[in-house]
């Protein structure tokens, strides 16, 4: 147990636990101290001086999320040599910055912005000069723009701890800019287009590709026949964009915006996750039964594959052949619900709702052109998504519930949590038990793989076999994992999603200000939320449900059947690191 530590800030007594820094004392007791650079977790290192505070004894101003808490100690945070030299700062920081706000990505959710309005900055003294940066948008799904960048480095520290550290502070001085190496773009380097530097970025610098238009215009194309699916996570998030608290699952509300933005069809990816458990449960059981290619690593995060075929091409033929729910359901749409509706395939425009900045990069690989063309037309981020309700002028708050269109519109619970990490372990774990066992399990929440430890790892007794899994997030766990088995640790079935906490955390979700992230598990909140609907679904398991049966019976005959290799299921690339 830790000791704690009694010192004063603004003349109030406080008592916080020993390892506690100025900052998070404060917060404990409420008084609120501004930051920039500073991200819980991840980014402390006390470059931007917003959080400068006043200590008594100490010869200068002190950055409060650095500097430890000791007994004693007497700090001042509202004082007035405080806030001048924050405003000093701050303005510094404004000068050179370019303040197109009106037309920036992040109007109004902005941490920048709302420092310059808590601060009462409305006039910068300083006028400075700037460095005009080429735009960096020559990937699928990143765009960086360092006209805005303020050299926080919150990004670098995502990119780190991604253990993918594919950008970095180059150049010196007034120079210092945030890049990949050798002037290279985000798509000459081994970036997994995760978009976790989105995420973390408190202003414009970063942002996914913007798909809307060419949505937008195939809507409005008579002639086109548009599909939509939405991806689990997307409902547990897409509410913050409306002010909704975190991890209100607003499904109901989702469809019904979709339908009047004029899309077609409104399918549930969920539908696609639970073809993806029979294609994956399948396939992990012939490996099993065979003891051949294991561990057997799921494949439904396209980060992750992309981390696997930059870092790790020696487990490209561990990876689950079986294509993600977004990509599996897509071949569906543009082939068996072609003939069925009696469609055109050409004529059908397939758009994704993701979690995912990756997404966007999975849906333009060649390898997914079962149709003839891309099988996803448009990936969109759950971001878009919501720019797309506002430029609508849709009021989504007061939108009624409705139900997605069949027959794709029902999913089991199994296929609800492939949205957080462990989702797919313990959805796959439902059906390959009662498949291998012959009957079903006892609790069908798996605890086991549940919760937001890194690496979580256990034995299941399957049929009187040890079944070793492990379940990881982020792709730094990723590295520690794939590392074990190399260095000749066992394992039967390993999941693997490339964003923290899984796509609940994508890249393409609603971005959380770092005051809100020091307060509450943003990650826990929304997965959360798919437990929820998972308790609450009618069908649990993925082989129970009865549009995935009928698929199998009218199309695919059976799991892993030879039409289902050729529309359900994927191969992959080694690619180069630069």
């Amino acid at each position: 147990m830790k000791m704690m530590v009694n010192l004063k800030i603004n003349g109030q007594d406080v008592s916080v636990p020993e390892g506690y820094t100025v900052l998070e004392a404060a917060r404990e007791v409420g008084i609120d101290i501004p930051t920039l650079c500073y991200l819980k977790d991840l980014n402390e290192i006390g470059s931007c001086r917003m959080c400068i505070v006043e200590i008594k004894g100490a010869r200068a101003l002190q950055a409060a999320c650095v500097y430890p808490v000791s007994e004693g100690l007497e700090v001042y945070t509202n004082t007035e040599k405080v806030r001048t030299a924050r405003r000093n700062t701050l303005e510094l920081i404004l000068s050179n910055h370019e303040r197109k706000c009106l037309t920036c990505v992040r109007n109004r959710n902005c941490e920048l912005q709302s420092l310059a309005d808590e601060l009462g900055v409305d006039f910068i003294r300083y006028e400075g000069e700037s460095i005009q940066h080429e735009i960096d948008d020559a990937s699928t799904s990143l765009v960086r723009d360092n006209n805005k960048c303020i050299l926080c480095r919150r990004c670098i520290a995502a990119c780190n701890n991604q253990s993918i550290s594919v950008i970095s502070c180059v150049n010196r001085g007034f120079k210092t800019e945030v890049g990949a190496p050798f002037g290279m773009n985000l798509s000459e380097v081994g970036c997994i287009y995760c978009g976790q530097c989105i995420v973390a970025c408190p202003v414009g610098a970063l942002y996914e590709k913007n798909d809307i238009p060419k949505v937008l215009k195939a809507i409005d194309n008579p002639e086109k026949h548009v599909v939509v699916q939405t991806a689990p996570a997307v409902r547990a998030a897409l509410g913050e964009e409306f002010g909704l608290p975190i991890g209100t699952p607003v499904t109901g509300k989702m469809v019904a915006a979709l339908r009047r933005l004029g899309f077609d069809k409104v399918f549930d990816t969920d539908t696609g996750a639970d073809l993806t458990i029979m294609e994956e449960g399948t396939e992990f059981i012939e490996r099993f039964t065979k003891q051949e290619n294991l561990p057997l690593i799921t494949s439904c995060s396209p980060g992750w594959v992309k981390f696997c075929e930059h870092y790790y091409p020696e487990f490209i033929g561990n990876l689950s052949t079986a294509k993600s729910p977004m990509e599996m359901f897509a071949a569906v749409i543009k082939s068996y619900y072609a003939e069925k509706a009696g469609i055109d395939k050409k004529d059908i425009y397939s758009v994704a709702i993701m979690p995912c900045t990756s997404k966007k990069f999975e849906a333009s690989r060649p390898e997914h052109s079962t149709s003839g063309s891309l099988d996803v037309d448009a990936s969109l981020t759950t971001r878009e998504l919501a720019r797309m309700i506002k430029q609508a002028g849709i009021n989504f708050a007061e939108l009624p519930d409705e139900e997605f269109d069949q027959p794709f519109g029902l999913a089991t619970g199994a296929g609800v949590i492939f949205g957080t990490t462990g989702g797919v372990m313990e959805a796959a774990i439902r059906t390959v038990y009662e498949k291998l066992e012959g009957k079903p399990l006892d609790n069908l929440n798996v605890t086991a793989v549940r919760g937001l430890d890194g690496v979580k790892e256990a034995t299941l007794k399957i049929a009187g076999k040890d079944v070793r899994i492990a379940v990881v997030h982020g792709t730094k766990n990723a590295r520690t994992i794939l590392e074990k088995v190399k260095a000749g640790e066992h394992y039967d079935f390993i999941e693997v999603m490339a964003c923290p906490g899984g796509c609940i955390h994508g890249g393409g979700q609603p971005i959380v200000d770092a005051k809100t992230k020091a307060k509450v598990d943003v990650k826990a909140l929304r997965a959360k939320a798919l437990y929820s609907e998972d308790e609450a679904a009618t069908l649990r398991k993925s082989h129970e449900n009865p549009y995935v049966q009928a698929l199998y019976e009218e199309y695919f005959g059976e799991p892993c059947s030879h039409k289902a290799h050729e529309l359900l299921h994927t191969t992959y690339t080694k690619r180069d690191r630069f």
